[in-house]
């Protein structure tokens, strides 16, 4: 049975082209994934689809309902979950639930069999009395999902619900999505996470508002057969990575623990043997963003102009370093004898669930925010005495972008080159360092709110980058951002990094952690397994993957 039906549907902004002749069939009983990069029309089209926007051309029908002339029916029949789901903070977990009851028109009568079934559905039991604003990323996801479904809808649309959130809450999600699928509603769930939509049932890949694939994952990932490879070899990965990237027969590459994953050009002569020059060879099985890459033209090659101009970093000794680093608030505590060293030119990673304790501390590590107890050294300087001298050398991306809303593109580029002290002929010649190397020439105007969020995240690096800090924090720098636009912050961060730079980054994208050096989990403020990305694999047994191994060491701490 089809739930949502689209015919040549066309969406203009202005001049801009968001949809451009969509044509499409969902299924009722399936999960859909709304897939594509940063500004390819999936919440244009989701808004489409709740009835929140008009098409200029085409029609659609959503569970049998023009969602322009059946609007009020409409709401009874589409749940609509958007990036930003409209939670009200200072209520709590009942309270939002009542509201959202009350603004949908549920009959009161049936007030308490819905919440309780949704409380239970979402696992929120044990929260009701708790503040919305108060919830880890996960449970505030689950909440907006309840809210989603009070009227029990025929269609469910979710835009980018897993950003931000950690594997183990994610895994909970896609429970219940499951869940509800089973029962016969059709869910759209929109994505840049290309794991994600391995998962779905059927995918729709979009691009700059066109419709490319439509179709099972794996019919696409099946193109890719026995052009996937992995590359091992005795020096330095990231060079190699640069090295595979430059190559003409090359589509894509990333770093994979120790090794470089590799994706040839269609028909490469030679196939795995071209790469045998490089290291030992080995077929790797394809994975969906290999294909989503390929189906888009390629990578975005590993050459970083920005780290061309970093001079090289000659600092000697450890640069990041914490002993029994504490913090509590009141009596809960946030961190708990937190204890690491990171070497110089090295990228740590901290990952955990939400609510772990990783931005606190980040955080105090930033001298940000005073421990409880104990040691935190930055560049050799100790944080309780000399927080502002090693402020001066390091580079901080914030999670939420310390980017000034009133101020344009051109105005957040001199304010932070200011603020690191860069003055006259240095500081113009940093700013534009920074334009030329994130390709922000054409939105200096802009204020930061009008960009993509990809925009967002190169601005907010570019600040962070302009005094060429020999440590550079990034707390989820690639956050929803797409896979390609996450291929160029790497590329950037691992020329920074060989050119000495120290780098301690969190994350939720467990591939991304594949990038790191060393990587420490941290659950419930304290670091339970510290150790590189390979080795953590292999805890959670042969082949695993990162995100598998998270889960197993999350779980078995939880129930050990």
């Amino acid at each position: 049975m089809t739930a949502i039906v689209l015919d040549d549907v066309h969406k203009r902004f202005g001049q801009a082209g968001a949809l451009r002749g969509i044509s499409a069939r969902i299924a009722a009983g399936r999960l859909t994934g709304l897939v594509g990069p940063d500004g390819a029309g999936k919440t244009t089209l989701i808004r489409l689809m709740a009835g929140l926007l008009t098409p200029d051309q085409g029609q659609l029908r959503v569970a049998g309902l023009d969602p322009v002339q059946d609007s009020e029916v409409l709401a009874e029949s589409v749940g609509y979950m958007p990036q930003r789901f409209g939670l009200y903070e200072d209520l709590t977990v009942q309270e939002n639930l009542h509201l959202y009851a009350e603004l949908r028109g549920v009959a009161k009568a049936d007030y308490r069999a819905t919440l309780d079934r949704l409380l239970a559905f979402t696992r929120l039991e044990p929260f009701t009395d708790r503040l919305a604003g108060r919830l880890s990323g996960g449970m505030k996801q689950k909440l907006g999902l309840a809210c989603a479904l009070i009227t029990s809808p025929k269609v469910l649309l979710l835009d980018e619900p897993g950003v931000g959130v950690d594997p183990v809450s994610r895994q909970d999600l896609w429970r219940m999505v499951q869940a509800l699928t089973g029962e016969g509603m059709a869910v759209v769930w929109a994505t840049a996470y290309l794991e994600e939509a391995e998962q779905c049932e059927e995918v729709l890949l979009m691009n700059e508002g066109r419709l490319h694939f439509s179709g099972r994952p794996e019919a696409l990932t099946e193109r890719l057969r026995h052009r996937c490879f992995r590359l091992a070899s005795a020096g330095d990965k990231r060079a190699l990575l640069a090295q595979v990237l430059a190559r003409p027969d090359v589509r894509d590459a990333t770093i994979q623990g120790e090794c470089v994953r590799v994706v040839l050009a269609e028909g490469t002569t030679g196939a795995g043997t071209a790469l045998a020059s490089l290291g030992e060879v080995s077929v790797a099985p394809p994975r969906f963003e290999d294909a989503f890459i390929d189906l888009l033209g390629g990578g975005p090659g590993g050459h970083s102009p920005l780290a061309d101009r970093m001079p090289a970093v000659t600092t000697r000794g450890d640069r990041v370093s914490c002993r029994h680093l504490t913090r509590r608030f009141g009596d809960f505590v946030a961190a708990d004898d937190v204890s690491f060293t990171v070497r110089p030119g090295e990228i740590m990673g901290l990952l955990g669930p939400n609510g772990a304790g990783k931005s606190t501390t980040f955080k105090m590590l930033c001298g940000l925010l005073k421990p409880s107890s104990g040691e935190a050294r930055v560049a050799g300087v100790d944080l309780r005495h000399g927080a502002s001298d090693a402020k001066l050398r390091l580079g901080y991306m914030a999670q939420k972008f310390s980017l000034y809303g009133l101020l344009s593109v051109r105005q957040n580029l001199s304010f932070y080159a200011g603020v690191y002290g860069l003055r006259g002929r240095e500081k113009r010649a940093r700013i534009r360092e920074m334009i030329e190397g994130f390709q922000l020439e054409p939105l200096l105007d802009s204020a930061p709110d009008q960009l993509s969020l990809g925009f967002k995240q190169r601005l907010a690096l570019a600040c962070a980058l302009m005094h060429r800090p020999p440590i550079l924090f990034l707390d989820e720098p690639t956050s929803g951002v797409d896979p390609i636009t996450r291929r160029e912050f790497w590329t950037h961060i691992n020329g920074l990094v060989s050119k000495g730079v120290t780098v301690l980054v969190t994350t939720h994208f467990m591939d991304e952690a594949e990038y790191c050096d060393r990587v420490a989990l941290m659950y419930r403020g304290r670091v339970i397994a510290l150790d590189t990305p390979d080795a953590l694999k292999a805890r959670a047994g042969q082949g695993a993957s990162m995100e598998q191994a998270f889960i197993h060491l999350i779980e078995a701490q939880a129930h050990g």
